[in-house]
């Protein structure tokens, strides 16, 4: 029997944390769905980039009629998903999610990061807050102080996220309390990620891609006005809104 190495030089195995979108179907009809998609995220090309997403059935999973995952997967990476896993489905539902490829988010908390949950019916409906309960807040902040460019993220878990150079555009910050960049912010900026509704997002130059505060999300397709676009500015929930509002600074 041949002996395998413990090691290997050209490869190793490390556990990782992965950040994934739940999106929480509310029908298993895809012609409904996929209008839904459109007007939901039509207006907003942007708020995507092949992030990984995991499909929540727990809403469908009485419904007898099948599911297509072939087709459902297609809808999702129209709109710049990509489908890894599958969580909540009935046995029927599952085994179909699986030979389609999509692999089972284990445990009732599905994902390690359920940052973004949105509900997809018809008529589409905003994206809505998480339902579980907000984690405990450390608040010993985690400071960066290297440039993040397009395609880089950086989450801060449990804490506030302090940034000291600029966030460009197509890079993601994420924390699970406020966020504060003391230079351009110019990506996405997804504050009280895990449901912290009083993380605010604090940027000397407010020119984000995408802002967002326990689940509440704005893009900037509408242009933000005059007096925070480039300026030192906040970003707070009020309700189920967000508020940019000028930051003044002696």
């Amino acid at each position: 029997m041949a002996v395998v190495p413990n090691a290997s030089p050209f490869f190793e195995l490390k556990s990782a944390s992965l950040s994934l979108v739940a999106v929480v179907l509310k029908t298993t009809d895809l012609a409904l769905l996929s209008q839904a998609l459109d007007e939901r995220f039509g207006d907003a090309p942007g708020l995507f980039d092949q992030d990984p997403v995991a499909v929540d059935l727990s809403l469908v999973r009485d419904v007898i009629v099948p599911i297509d995952f072939v087709v459902l997967i297609h809808l999702l990476r129209g709109h710049k998903m990509l489908p890894v896993a599958v969580r909540g489905g009935n046995s029927q539902q599952m085994e179909d999610a699986l030979a389609a490829g999509l692999s089972e988010a284990h445990g009732s908390a599905g994902p390690a990061l359920p940052l973004r949950t949105y509900a997809l019916e018809d008529p589409p409906s905003a994206p809505v807050p998480l339902e579980a309960e907000p984690a405990p807040m450390t608040r010993t902040s985690m400071i960066v102080d290297k440039p993040l460019r397009s395609g880089q993220r950086v989450y801060a878990k449990g804490t506030d996220l302090i940034v000291l150079a600029v966030v460009s555009h197509g890079a993601e910050v994420i924390a699970d309390g406020s966020i504060h960049v003391y230079a351009p912010l110019r990506g996405r900026a997804l504050a009280g990620a895990m449901g912290d509704t009083t993380a605010r997002i604090f940027a000397t130059c407010m020119e984000p891609q995408l802002l967002s505060i326990a689940g509440i999300y704005r893009t900037t397709d509408t242009e933000l006005a005059a007096d925070v676009l480039g300026k030192p500015a906040q970003v707070r929930l009020n309700g189920e809104k967000l508020v940019v509002q000028p930051l003044a600074i002696d």
